[in-house]
């Protein structure tokens, strides 16, 4: 979303990608910093039980890494390519041409 009002703004696809990766960062990853942090006493588990409960934390611990990557990294990767991909379709010219109209100043009229 954040790339989408970028790109409305005037920026390029790759530089407002960038843009909204640099500013989402910190709230991805202390996110799932918090939510790993949370689940780390079920990862390290003893005693009676502790076998599946390690095996489930661990499970946990592993999606959230793995969906921290793919949200910091190929999240904005993805996003460039869908615009690149779809740049010349009719809907995106459409969406680009309600954009453009609000963007633009009026221009002064010299009689």
């Amino acid at each position: 979303e954040f790339a989408k009002d970028l790109q409305a703004q005037g920026r390029g696809v790759v530089e407002a990608a960038l843009a909204a990766a640099h500013m989402r960062f910190r709230p991805i990853v202390m996110t799932s910093m918090a939510f790993t942090l949370g689940v780390l006493p079920l990862a390290l588990a003893s005693g009676a039980g502790s076998a599946s409960q390690r095996a489930i934390g661990t499970g946990v611990i592993g999606g959230m890494l793995t969906g921290t990557v793919l949200a910091v990294f190929f999240v904005p990767i993805f996003f460039v390519l869908v615009r690149r991909l779809f740049k010349g379709s009719a809907r995106q010219r459409q969406f680009d041409a309600a954009h453009a109209h609000q963007h633009t100043e009026p221009q002064e009229r010299h009689a």
